[in-house]
């Protein structure tokens, strides 16, 4: 509070209602003027004496205050949001920020608050609502002006100035500046594997008079080349983008640089299109009718994302009886059709107990192999009939199977338990399987037993389950670009029926499937890259026991960090680092990549970078402030004016004097007592009367 002061006025403080007052005088007027037409001549005493009874009742009072005049009060908003970090924005500002500071600490009658204006993510710079939020605490009749150092860029502006005070902009430019931007209007997040997806983008130039020119526009999709094409400056463009893989695609556009451009920040944008598979297609063939067989139908149908075919053999050509086929059959088994015409079609094919027994000519047989080299899935459950003559790995379809019998009758009987190996506890086809111990355990796993297998020979590729004695069971591999699994038991059946406590029958099916059709999150050596809240995760799934090593990271500006990876649990390992730069980082590790996105295709503070005074600055003027830039180096002084003035000149700024006070004392002395007025207002009535009686 300023020095205590003392003020003396004049008050009144009626013994009558006002309008009582305002009648009584007009009466008293009204009997001066009846002496005044009478020329009585004691009419100027009864006039006196009136006035000192109108006096006397609106009683005269002087009173004095004692005042303790308050300090007014400032608002500094600091604008702290990510466009603020482009050049040399956040010194200019900080440098700004103290000058004011050491300014309004010389002035005495002036307390100044600070307050910063954190990043709002997609809400933009919300500068306002900061203040509203400050404003809170402050009484408006105190509040001297506020005064922001921003850029310009507020998303937030409301129609009328602050708490009714002066607000004055220090933008952190030289001035009105240019940008150009990649604007990313429709953007799918998710496309159908095998089809494209359309990305509609547009180049603009902000703060330019005038055409431009066209600009050239590149795009990558994860990493590599894709496009690079001229485009016209504001008008819409479509890009054609196919999805080749399930998993996240991650497309990076930019556009060539604006001559004379604040910031190139803009420039660029990145979409992530996750690939997803439409209606997998799968095709099931039973040999023969047996108890697994259904367990394999209701396990495809729960599946929403299978489109299922399924046929059964019902009767072997060895075992014709001459039966008509219109008695035997609904319909007639499309040979031709579905191993000729429409294998390409099928995801996976599953062969569940089927054997060579003449039903498919070989070159239908070598069709499906060839449909597995060429990227499609091929998943056998065998028994008895492996290890016979007409078993399969002795026709062209041997060549693309993890192994085969170890001899002609290769059937080993009695019971045992399915144990995960090695391997298989880091493989996600089978780690965390409920119910399986480690290979060290001599309990074993919880669940039920199998009592059938077929004995293998030499078995390539992974070995994810196997006897208790070693013996593969489960065994998957790679062939050219697609993928073989062979389950060496037609047992399996038995876990659904809850023999013996049961087991994971339906989550390993569900696994084993989904890693032949390649989904992404059944690979067992990838690494994975994810940004979210401004922290970069990286995953790495390996079969390989040694430590998980390093990965290399690269931000979008191409700058690279080694980053150690920490294991998770047995074959996954993972870090995280911070990644508030918005693009494309890249993960490396060996031969293998992996990319993220960072920020949002469109965020409003990258949406334009420029400093200007457009937003806010006709709120700032309407409010008798002003707009000074900081890009020469000078901040403005510091002044204090009155209410109804400017409060913005060349180069200085000002704070308003509200004169806002606290009363600390109050004495009051009546100038017309009572004990005056009657004497003095009946002795120049008796006066008057007096000179009228002569």
């Amino acid at each position: 509070m300023r020095p205590e002061q003392v003020i003396a006025a004049l008050r009144f403080d009626p013994l009558l209602p006002v309008w009582m007052l305002v009648v009584l005088g007009l009466a008293c007027l009204a009997v001066v003027g009846v002496g005044l037409w009478r020329r009585s001549s004691g009419t100027l005493l009864r006039l006196a004496a009136f006035s000192v009874l109108l006096l006397w009742l609106t009683g005269p009072r002087l009173v004095q205050e004692t005042r303790d005049s308050l300090r007014d009060i400032g608002l500094l908003v600091v604008d702290q949001s990510a466009s603020m970090r482009v050049g040399d924005r956040a010194r200019l500002a900080d440098a700004a920020r103290q000058s004011i500071e050491a300014q309004a600490a010389r002035l005495p009658d002036l307390d100044l608050r600070t307050i910063t204006v954190p990043e709002a993510g997609n809400g933009g710079t919300q500068l306002f609502a900061a203040v509203d939020r400050a404003l809170a605490d402050i009484p408006r009749s105190r509040l001297a002006g506020t005064i922001a150092i921003t850029d310009g860029q507020v998303h937030d502006v409301p129609k009328a100035g602050p708490g009714g005070a002066p607000l004055n902009l220090l933008l952190t430019g030289k001035g009105e500046e240019t940008d150009r931007r990649l604007r990313v209007i429709e953007a799918p997040g998710y496309g159908i594997v095998g089809k494209s997806v359309t990305l509609r983008v547009a180049v603009d130039d902000l703060g330019v008079a005038g055409h431009t020119g066209p600009a050239t526009l590149t795009v990558r999709r994860d990493g590599q080349p894709f496009l690079s094409e001229s485009v016209p400056v504001g008008v819409e463009q479509g890009i054609e983008v196919p999805i080749t893989r399930a998993g996240p695609t991650i497309i990076e556009m930019a556009a060539s640089p604006l001559a004379g451009e604040v910031s190139q920040l803009n420039n660029r944008a990145v979409v992530e299109i996750n690939g997803v598979r439409d209606r997998l297609r799968v095709l099931l063939i039973s040999g023969e009718p047996h108890p697994g067989e259904r367990t394999w139908r209701r396990l495809l149908k729960a599946d929403p994302s299978v489109d299922l075919v399924h046929f059964t053999i019902l009767r072997p050509p060895e075992k014709d009886d001459r039966t008509p086929l219109n008695e035997l059959a609904l319909i007639a088994f499309p040979v031709r059709e579905l191993f000729v015409d429409k294998i390409g079609e099928f995801d996976l094919i599953i062969l569940d107990r089927f054997q060579n027994r003449g039903l498919l000519p070989l070159p239908y047989l070598a069709n499906i192999a060839n449909r597995v080299r060429q990227g499609g899935a091929l998943l056998m459950s065998v028994g008895p009939e492996f290890s016979g003559a007409t078993s399969l790995a002795s026709t062209p379809l041997g060549g693309v199977l993890p192994g085969a019998p170890a001899r002609t009758d290769a059937v080993v009987d009695g019971p045992f338990k399915p144990w995960v190996s090695e391997l298989g506890q880091r493989h996600p086809v089978t780690e965390g399987l409920p119910g399986a111990n480690p290979a060290t355990d001599a309990k074993g796993p919880d669940w039920g037993p199998w009592y059938r297998r077929i004995e293998p020979g030499a078995v390539e590729g992974e070995v994810l389950l196997r006897t208790p004695d070693g013996q593969p069971l489960l065994a998957l591999d790679r062939v050219g670009q697609g993928r073989t699994a062979l389950l060496l038991s037609d047992q399996i059946w038995l876990w659904s029926r809850g023999h013996q406590g049961g087991g994971p029958q339906a989550e390993l099916l569900r696994r084993i499937a989904h890693w032949l059709m390649q989904e992404p999150d059944l690979e067992e050596n990838a690494l994975t890259a994810r940004v979210t809240d401004g922290r970069l995760r990286i995953e790495s799934r390996s079969t390989d026991p040694g430590a998980p090593g390093d990965v290399v990271v690269a931000d979008p500006d191409g700058k690279t960090e080694t980053v150690k990876l920490h294991e998770d649990s047995p074959g996954r390992a993972s870090a995280t680092r911070v990644a508030t730069v918005p693009g494309v980082w890249q993960a490396t590790r060996g031969t293998q990549s992996a990319y993220a996105a960072a920020g949002a295709a469109n965020p409003p503070e990258l949406a334009d970078l420029r400093a200007t005074a457009s937003v806010a600055g006709p709120l700032a003027r309407a409010s008798e402030g002003g707009v000074h830039w900081l890009g020469g180096g000078d901040v403005p002084e510091l002044r204090r004016t009155e209410e109804g003035r400017a409060a913005s000149g060349s180069a200085w700024i000002g704070l308003q004097r509200r004169h806002d006070h606290v009363v600390t004392g109050v004495a009051a002395l009546d100038l017309l007592p009572g004990w005056i007025s009657l004497p003095v207002m009946l002795g120049l009535l008796m006066l008057a009367w007096r000179r009228e009686g002569r």
